[in-house]
């Protein structure tokens, strides 16, 4: 089974491209690090005030897959001071 989960960031403090994604360059390998997962920017890379975030993971459990899900957004909603999680979305496949 394949789990992702979308976060949909907004980051009220950007005012550049490159800014933004130094901002989310941390995240991105902290939730590699810290939660085993494949993290990237995956939508709006245009927009420099907006980020698609997507996080996979392989496993064949669904129960664990999204127990596992929800506990990294969980810790990306209380943990990442730098943005705002609009939206979220986790699908099994």
């Amino acid at each position: 089974m394949v789990a992702t989960l979308s976060l949909h960031i907004h980051l009220p403090a950007c005012t550049s491209l490159k800014e933004k994604r130094g901002r989310l360059k941390p995240l991105l390998a902290r939730l590699h690090r810290q939660f085993n997962v494949s993290a990237a920017e995956m939508g709006l890379q245009d927009k420099r005030q907006e980020a698609v975030i997507a996080c996979a993971m392989l496993g064949n459990d669904a129960a664990h897959l999204q127990s596992a899900l929800e506990t990294i957004r969980k810790w990306v909603e209380a943990n990442w001071t730098d943005g705002d999680v609009l939206n979220t979305k986790i699908e099994i496949v």
